[in-house]
């Protein structure tokens, strides 16, 4: 079934001397896989470059639902990046997010709201002038709500520690030790407060960011059992020092 639709670039492999194998997500039929033939000279129709992390793709292809991987008919940028790929700043936390989304969507299947918000997202961060070092976390957090597991805010109150099993925040302990306690459980209830135009305003240090990188991502691996360890986790920690 010949098939138009847009999706973003999650993930890029080199395979053999001229192909790669992409993983993205798409508009219209969810997280797939294709394998395509990359052109080395400069009026090939696919380029590596179409490939970089978060790229939006407008792509045809010819939908084989028992097929492993797909093969693009065509691509093209839709709309193009005009300062992530140039960006060190931001280009390190597409890589980050990128893989992030490799994990936590691999299993999605068509979900337009998602895909929106993924959208959406990227082309804020694009056009961001400053102010966007909580970005990925406020980005994590609230992809939660599309898959299911968004915490529940409802009944906070002040000293109350978080239980990532249950997605509630609790006056007593629970009887498992999946749970931040009250001072980092503050930081999370802020965070989910924040959307990107407000982030700005909510000052975190280097380290306490990184603190709640590691909650944000434990949490999703309580939820989402096929969580990997992240590669560009330590990396992009390390880089912002």
């Amino acid at each position: 079934m010949l098939t138009e639709t847009r999706a973003i670039v999650l993930h890029s492999l080199k395979y053999g001397d001229n192909q790669r194998i992409v993983d993205v997500f798409t508009e219209g039929q969810g997280y797939l896989t294709f394998i395509c033939h990359v052109s080395s000279s400069s009026k090939g129709k696919i380029k590596k470059q179409f490939f970089q992390p978060l790229t939006i793709l407008r792509v045809v292809y010819d939908y084989r639902p028992k097929a492993g991987m797909q093969h693009f008919r065509d691509l093209s940028i839709d709309p193009p990046l005009l300062s992530i790929p140039f960006d060190p700043y931001k280009l390190s936390i597409a890589m980050f997010v990128a893989e992030f989304l490799l994990y936590a969507i691999k299993n999605e299947q068509k979900n337009i709201p998602l895909f929106t918000y993924i959208q959406k997202s990227i082309e804020w961060l694009d056009t961001a002038v400053n102010s966007f070092s909580n970005f990925h976390l406020v980005f994590m957090i609230h992809l939660s709500a599309f898959l299911g597991f968004y915490p529940n805010l409802e009944d906070y109150s002040s000293g109350d520690i978080f239980d990532m099993r249950n997605g509630c925040f609790l006056s007593t302990l629970p009887l498992h030790t999946d749970y931040i306690a009250a001072g980092e459980a503050v930081k999370m209830k802020n965070i989910m407060k924040l959307t990107y135009k407000t982030m700005h305003l909510y000052t975190l240090s280097h380290e306490e960011r990184n603190q709640c990188i590691e909650v944000i991502i434990h949490y999703y691996k309580l939820h989402i059992p096929s969580f990997r360890d992240m590669h560009s986790l330590d990396v992009f920690k390390a880089l912002f020092t």
